[in-house]
């Protein structure tokens, strides 16, 4: 690896080299290729101030995407081709990235979705040196998104399971809207296996347990009514990318002390401590406690984005493991999820002491509430040997609700802790 200590640089280049390189990867997008890219070209050369390249990554279009990509790195100055023999999008950004000459990097989806406005507040605190990577987010309170239900709640999920199996502190890892400085690509890009879909989150995950700045820009983004992502497909090879990475990570099979050693930031010094002042009748804290109506509306609101996170769950896996495995799945990845966004969101703990308890007492509520859930279950198919879906999940549901009040119960016990 390459020594990068201390603040990072500014971007310092040529008056002739170009200071960005947008990769647009693509596979059978002869319709829309021009059009989008031509659109790019034009707001680029119109509002950003530094040299710029465009990169069109093809990764083995079978129609006349390669051709159309040809045309116009013939018709528009400082657009690039890269073809690849084997599909991936995550493939076709690592090679893109790799083969860049720019000293900053990013790409976005070919559909354009994402508001062009936020691609210079992307990238200008990566010029600067202020920060290693940046990444548009949906899920800002500032952010503009239009999309169907389906979408969102799959996202939501998506964003939240990674807070609770992958420790993400980073609030949108799906959208196709990001960058890094190529001196960070050069180090995290070998450590990256997953040459599809998951590239992103793998990329950030690691970034972020490298002590990595990760800058998040709100944006505007209108869903694309003709995408091809295979919606059921990606989520399970996400959840394979998490279990993946969830395993690499516990077992220390990536470098991760060497990363934080190369790239992360140097701690700042704290200034010395002042003594506290209390105020007459009040008693110094080291946290402020959450009363009892706060902790149930904020465990509402997790327990809400996790119930729809497991039926979402238990809908893709479904028809392939039968409604007793799906459940199993279903639930012990939404309860890990769960026990990390109650500990920080509900009851207010930061930080890695007791997480080991918490997350045991966690899973002590998973059991029972796979009791709960697989028992209602087994009496619903004894009932009717192939209920209709909809009462399926209905029976499901009832039976969240009642493991709900008993995982509150048990958390509240574990975690609520009395200060004076």
């Amino acid at each position: 690896m390459t020594a990068l200590g201390g603040p990072r640089a500014a971007v310092q280049a040529r008056p002739t080299a170009a200071v960005l390189d947008v990769v647009i990867p693509v596979y059978n997008e002869e319709v829309d290729l021009g059009p989008c890219v031509r659109r790019l070209h034009a707001h680029l050369s119109a509002n950003f101030p530094y040299p710029f390249q465009i990169t069109i990554a093809d990764n083995a279009s079978v129609d006349d995407t390669l051709k159309v990509a040809d045309g116009l790195a013939g018709e528009l100055p400082g657009v690039e081709v890269l073809h690849l023999d084997a599909k991936g999008r995550g493939r076709a950004l690592s090679a893109a990235w790799s083969a860049s000459s720019a000293p900053v990097l990013a790409y976005m989806d070919v559909d354009l979705s994402t508001d062009l406005a936020a691609l210079l507040p992307l990238v200008a605190p990566l010029i600067s040196g202020h920060s290693d990577l940046a990444i548009g987010t949906r899920l800002a309170r500032t952010s503009r998104v239009v999309r169907g239900a389906k979408r969102e709640v799959i996202s939501r999920a998506y964003n939240l399971l990674l807070r609770g199996a992958l420790a993400a502190r980073f609030s949108d890892a799906q959208c196709g809207f990001k960058a890094i400085r190529a001196d960070v690509a050069v180090e995290l890009l070998p450590l990256v296996r997953d040459t599809g879909w998951f590239f992103d989150t793998e990329l950030l995950v690691l970034a972020q347990r490298a002590g990595l700045r990760i800058h998040e820009v709100p944006v505007d983004w209108v869903d694309d009514p003709d995408s091809r992502v295979d919606i059921v497909a990606t989520a399970l090879a996400d959840l394979r990318g998490v279990g993946r990475l969830g395993r690499a990570l516990l077992t220390g099979a990536l470098p991760l002390a060497d990363l934080r050693a190369q790239l992360g930031r140097a701690p700042l010094t704290a200034p010395p401590a002042q003594p506290a002042q209390a105020l007459p009748g009040q008693a110094l804290s080291g946290q402020v406690p959450v009363g009892l109506p706060r902790q149930l509306v904020r465990f509402a609101a997790v327990g809400v984005a996790s119930t729809l996170a497991y039926l979402l769950l238990f809908v893709a896996t479904r028809g392939l493991l039968g409604a007793q495995p799906a459940n199993l799945v279903a639930l012990l990845a939404t309860a890990v999820a769960n026990t990390a966004a109650n500990r920080r969101l509900t009851f207010g703990i930061s930080g890695r002491r007791h997480a080991a308890r918490h997350h045991a007492q966690g899973l002590l509520a998973f059991a029972l509430g796979l009791a709960l859930t697989s028992g209602a279950l087994a009496v619903l198919h004894v009932v009717s040997t192939v209920p209709a879906r909809p009462v399926e999940l209905a029976v499901l549901v009832a039976a969240n609700l009642a493991a709900t009040v008993l995982r509150f119960v048990l958390l509240r016990l574990g975690m609520h802790h009395r200060r004076t």
